[in-house]
């Protein structure tokens, strides 16, 4: 046998590459490196296990590379050198306050420190694109911890608990971090103001979660689900205060511990209570209801009682350095409340607009995107907000109400009322396209009594509301007095921007264009309403991956990506604080805060950011003074990413088999509208969620949403580009995308996998293996032919390669490349699917079983669902005899009985799993080269 490690796959792929480039221009790399790697598993000199041992080589170099970049992302792992960095934070907030009139300087250090700027939100979704354990280590090798062995790369499908369990961890190690800034800013004033120091509560940076709390396009959380884990925030931030309090002296703090401790009694009771996951019994409900209102006061629905105690050990306290913990404490709880992170629920608008006319008769009718009866729409909803009061909202309501707006809205006020009033709940709308649907949400806060404690917030995330209706939203909802009337009531308005749908939809680099024009079109509109003294809430729903707006330089990099020079100076020239809020999303997000040093130094890099001065860098910036070029460059960019999208063969390409090289990582499906099967039909890129497509570009080496259409338009001008890149920080901030994206692209890449789609490549193949009497190959191009992906295939993919090649000519210095050691994976798995589709047509004829003929059998195969396809061959062609075969029946019988299909099972089943496995593995170590799952 001829064995392949590593380093040796990495020489046949540099030399097969070189060869490409200087010859001819027909040989594809990565197809020749994987048929040659199938001719030697052909001729008995490689076997499938040996193959998959050189692809778990790749995955354990690609961990250390991802360990190395994940440490790199934030700064350095260095605790000392993340506590400098906070000291020098906090001394340059001292040193401002100080440099004003001496009698306010520290109302400025106050106001400066103990007002939120910034937020970190961990959300879900299906993103967990590696196991706990392996998320563990690699979170641990990026602080320096050993590799003793490479676990498991692959994910398991989390569970709600499973989500939830993990981002606690993450916030836990968040909120310790923010303990540190804390302390540092309160060392900064007991220096400089000994007297009044203790009176301090350092806020300006907080957590948050929507992870149990998110209810769009999921099924598996329920009202009871939502209250139990924001109940064991609850009990989790009780948790918390009690340990920071048994390592201060009892003298000082016995009466805080008490109660403390009755309090976490009383929540644990609650949790215990609650019903569990799926349908709840009435009774259940009833017991949990009971518990809920009976023990609310010794819980406590507000810090205050903790608080009013702080003084009191405060003056008890035997020094500074005890008083400065016991403050810290304290900020934490002012910070966060009842909560070991804030509360953000998220729904979507259709669900809003159905809840209110199920309120309102007068509602109901034409959709508010409807032109002809938009006014009267408005009117109306208007008139019901005036006529709209308080109803009572119990248990019982919530088990009842069919809509699930109205019974989302409701679990909210019994958060209010049962669990913490002290902080508001965020409402995030998804897919909002018109202002009638925050007045809609409004509608609902006022009939459930908690409009003074929900923070309704539209997500702008479509082409067509990033391009067009967000701004008209935003202006819709101000023109109603009661919006206006609500948001002096709350004192902020709240705004969600979304990369995913728009990055696959317009572009990367181009939704980021659009969602800074957003965002100065907002603060235009706050001061033509008169409403610039609200707090404006910048939420950036970006996630980790490329084509989620995760930056490929780091988490500074990505502060400064999100909130633009134009958009800090814009608002801070009207006078409007801005909080501005970041989201690390799923299993790739929860790395950044994936032990404590890791977290301490993703702290330092946003509180850096949050001080950052508002007016820097914006005048300067020759991308906003010779403009016209980046605009041009990113609507033509725009306008080339609709084509794309618009055409058949990019779905045909996406769906051809891209979503069944994913493993499941997370509750939502890959393809919208189906059961999750992987053989569900995409025919066009909407049928597919954002990131899932986005890691199905990955997958296929192509990063499509981040590049495409750059290149026609940036080989107008390039000599512009190169000088945009090199002088505009905004720019090359924002162009860091698409050089990151190249690095991860090849065209070879793509066209090997659209050659396998193309049955004139397997009949070529098979001419060339006749001599052996090989038949297989044959029989791959006629069902191919059936499949009739090849076709559309390849005509995007010469549109694709049209713009790529004038993107590589444009970029200045020379585009990056593809790494070998991630084309050899890609050739690794092109060999192990081909392995597939040649099993897949040696499979016998047989009659149709479970509904299912042969011919049905092999497509779904050639769409790589293998595992699926596997277990209905096994049930076919049964490894063993039937139970009973070797019974003796009492009379002669055949020599040779039925012993089962030993050498179908051997030859196809077996293999077939084996397969499917490596083909999986194949997936995970291309997620870890790229960064984070789509």
């Amino acid at each position: 046998m001829t064995e392949i490690p590593e380093a040796d796959l990495l020489q046949r792929v540099a030399a097969a590459r070189a060869a490409a480039r200087a010859g001819d221009p027909f040989v594809n790399p990565v197809l020749a490196v994987a048929l040659s790697l199938g001719r030697q598993l052909d001729e008995g000199a490689l076997t499938l296990p040996e193959v998959v041992a050189a692809l778990r080589g790749l995955g354990a170099a690609a961990f250390r590379r991802r360990a190395a970049r994940l440490a790199a992302a934030v700064g350095g792992t260095d605790p000392a050198s993340a506590d400098s960095a906070l000291a020098a934070v906090a001394a340059h907030v001292a040193a401002a306050a100080q440099a004003g009139a001496p009698s306010t300087s520290f109302d400025a250090f106050r106001e400066a420190c103990d007002r939120p700027r910034a937020a970190a939100v961990f959300t879900a979704h299906p993103t967990f694109s590696l196991s706990p354990e392996a998320s563990a280590t690699l979170a641990s090798a990026a602080c320096g911890g050993a590799i003793h062995a490479t676990p498991s790369l692959r994910p398991v499908p989390p569970t709600l608990e499973d989500e939830f369990n993990r981002a606690v961890e993450a916030i836990i190690a968040g909120r310790d971090a923010l303990d540190r800034l804390a302390a540092a800013l309160l060392a900064e004033g007991r220096a400089a103001w000994p007297e009044r120091w203790t009176t301090l509560d350092p806020r300006p940076v907080l957590l948050a979660s929507w992870v149990g709390y998110d209810t769009d396009g999921r099924t598996d959380v329920g009202w009871q689900d939502t209250l139990r884990l924001r109940l064991r925030m609850k009990e989790l931030q009780l948790s918390r205060v009690a340990a920071q309090l048994g390592a201060l002296p009892g003298s000082c703090t016995w009466a805080l511990r008490a109660r403390v401790a009755e309090a976490l009694g009383a929540v644990r009771a609650q949790v215990a209570a609650c019903p569990g996951p799926g349908a709840v019994d009435p009774l259940a409900a009833q017991a949990f209801a009971r518990a809920l209102v009976g023990r609310r006061d010794v819980a406590m629905t507000d810090p205050e009682p903790l608080l009013e105690m702080f003084p009191d050990a405060l003056a008890g306290a035997p020094d500074d350095q005890v008083r400065l913990a016991l403050c810290a404490v304290r900020a934490g709880l002012v910070a966060h409340g009842l909560a070991l992170a804030h509360t953000q629920v998220r729904l979507n608008a259709t669900q809003l607009h159905n809840a209110a006319r199920l309120r309102f008769a007068s509602l109901d009718g034409s959709p508010p995107s409807a032109p002809a009866r938009r006014r009267a729409l408005f009117a109306a909803m208007d008139e019901a907000l005036s006529r709209a009061t308080a109803e009572p909202v119990d248990t019982g309501a919530l088990l009842s109400e069919p809509s699930s707006a109205a019974r989302l809205m409701m679990t909210c006020a019994q958060i209010v009322k049962h669990v913490d009033s002290s902080q508001p709940v965020r409402f995030l709308i998804a897919e909002t396209e018109s202002g009638f649907t925050l007045l809609a949400a409004l509608l609902l806060a006022k009939l459930s009594g908690v409009e003074g404690h929900v923070e309704i917030s539209p997500l702008f995330e479509t082409a067509e509301a990033l391009e067009q209706r967000g701004a008209l939203v935003v202006e819709e909802a101000l023109r109603s007095p009661h919006w206006r009337a609500y948001l002096r009531r709350v004192g902020r308005m709240a705004l969600q921007f979304g990369y995913s749908d728009s990055g696959r939809y317009v572009g990367q680099v181009q939704a980021s264009h659009l969602i800074e024009r957003l965002k100065l079109r907002v603060a235009e509109l706050l001061a033509r309403y008169e409403m610039t003294g609200l707090e404006i809430v910048l939420f950036d729903t970006h996630g980790e991956g490329l084509g989620r707006g995760g930056h490929p330089d780091g988490l500074a990099a990505r502060l400064a990506y999100l909130n633009p020079p134009a958009v800090r100076s814009a608002f801070a020239k009207r006078g409007i604080h801005v909080r501005r809020e970041s989201a690390f999303q799923g299993g790739d997000g929860y790395l950044t805060f994936g032990t404590p040093a890791l977290a301490h130094a993703a702290i330092a890099r946003i509180a850096e950011d949050a001080f950052r001065d508002p007016n820097g860098g914006a005048a300067s910036d020759p991308v906003y003074a010779e403009g016209g070029f980046a605009s041009d460059l990113f609507a033509g960019a725009r306008a080339a990413m609709n084509a794309l999208v618009g055409d058949p063969g990019y779905a045909a390409l996406l769906g051809a088999f891209g979503p069944a090289l994913l493993d499941r990582t997370g509750s939502r499906p890959v393809v919208r509208q189906s059961d999750g099967s992987t053989g569900s039909t995409v025919r066009h890129p909407r049928d597919m969620r954002a990131i899932p497509n986005n890691a199905v570009l990955q997958q296929l080496g192509f990063l499509a949403n981040v590049t495409h259409g750059l290149g026609a338009a940036s080989s107008r001008e390039p000599e512009v580009l190169a000088e945009l890149m090199r002088g505009s920080p905004r720019f090359s901030n924002a162009m860091a995308f698409p050089r990151a994206a190249l690095a991860l692209s090849d065209p070879d890449v793509l066209r090997g996998y659209v050659m396998s789609l193309d049955p004139g490549t397997w009949l070529d193949i098979a001419t060339r293996t006749h001599a052996t009497g090989t038949t297989g190959p044959a029989a791959v191009a006629r069902a191919l032919e059936e499949l009739g992906l090849g076709d559309p295939a390849r005509a995007v993919f010469r549109r694709l390669l049209a713009d790529d090649a004038a993107l590589r000519d444009a970029w200045p210095d020379g585009a990056p490349e593809m790494p070998d050691h991630l084309f050899a994976a890609h050739a690794l798995r092109l060999c192990l699917m081909h392995r597939v589709w040649l099993l897949a047509v040696a499979i016998p004829e047989f009659s149709p079983r479970h509904g299912v003929a042969r011919e049905a059998l092999v497509q779904r195969l050639l769409r790589l669902d293998i595992a699926p396809a596997a277990d209905l061959l096994g049930e076919v062609f049964p490894a063993a005899a039937p139970a009973g075969a070797d019974l003796d029946f009492g009379e002669p019988h055949a020599e040779h009985r039925a012993t089962g299909y030993g050498r179908e099972h051997a030859g196809i089943v077996a293999p077939l799993r084996l397969l499917a496995n490596a083909i999986r593995e194949a997936s995970a170590v291309v997620s870890l080269e790229c960064g984070a799952f789509g």
